[in-house]
């Protein structure tokens, strides 16, 4: 496995990849890797012959520059995890390298950013969209690969790349789960143990709301889902909302055609965690 942290030296040896033929998947990480990221490592090694990770803490992406600061970085760490895996190149590039100069690039997602993630995090999306720009213009891969734990951004990454007409296929993979049903994140290192222990209560309330989605309207579903998060003393519910798939516009009625999820962004202390389930 090679770790580079030049643009140059990352390019040529996907160059050199290609020109033998071999196809190249590509996985954008933050770092402070588990299990999750490395699930997409694997996808990546069943669709693609070259698979490529970057880990790169974005700094436009944080509205807030507190989490900034906290978001956990275990560079070392990191990569003696992807040595067992399918990643045969990792691109961690240093800050400067990535912006030169100030991104000054403003995207236009209209709706999709406007609601959810990008209501309480204003700019976070447009800090994604130059990162990952950036990211798919220097790896050119073939195809990329993200989680479904971050729906929002993947419906964005979705649209990013139509806009931008790249020839790249958007893998969407799997949430990847601890055992008590808690979506892995990063984010989870900060957690106490006692915050640990009460946060699967956002998972297995989601699973309870698809149950009673048979017998209450959707105001009542996410009325009930909301009041029986905040009802646990380490929980705080910041939005919960059932939208459709492919606009991210607000569910009304369960007898919509398009494919419903319901999103939802809970702090548990200083925690913010967010987590979707499908609506079947």
């Amino acid at each position: 496995m090679l770790v580079v942290k030049e643009i140059k030296e990352l390019q040529e040896r996907i160059e050199r990849e290609k020109e033998e033929g071999r196809t190249v998947g590509f996985v954008p990480t933050m770092g402070a890797l588990h299990p999750g990221h490395l699930s997409l490592v694997e996808k990546a090694e069943q669709q693609a012959d070259f698979v490529v990770v970057s880990i790169f803490v974005n700094p436009t992406q944080f509205n807030d520059k507190k989490d900034l600061t906290n978001y956990p970085r275990t560079l070392d760490l990191d990569l003696e995890l992807l040595t067992g895996t399918a990643c045969q190149l990792v691109f961690a590039p240093e800050v400067a390298t990535m912006y030169p100069q100030e991104d000054t690039r403003q995207f236009n997602f209209g709706k999709l950013e406007q609601v959810m993630e990008g209501q309480f995090r204003p700019g976070h999306f447009n800090g994604v969209a130059q990162v990952v720009s950036k990211l798919f213009d220097m790896t050119k891969p073939h195809k990329a690969f993200f989680g479904q734990k971050d729906f929002q951004q993947l419906v964005i990454i979705k649209n990013l790349a139509k806009q931008l007409n790249l020839p790249i296929e958007i893998v969407a993979c799997p949430t990847m789960r601890e055992e008590d049903g808690l979506a892995m994140s990063s984010r989870n290192q900060r957690l106490t143990d006692e915050q640990r222990k009460n946060a699967p209560h956002i998972y297995q309330t989601l699973t309870e709301a698809r149950n009673k989605a048979h017998e209450m309207s959707v105001k009542e579903v996410k009325a009930w889902v909301v009041e029986t998060i905040d009802q646990n003393e380490f929980l705080q519910t910041e939005y919960f909302e059932i939208t459709d798939d492919e606009y991210l516009n607000t569910v009304e009625s369960w007898n919509s055609p398009l494919n419903k999820v319901g999103c939802i962004a809970v702090h548990c202390g200083e925690v913010r965690l967010i987590d979707n389930i499908v609506f079947e």
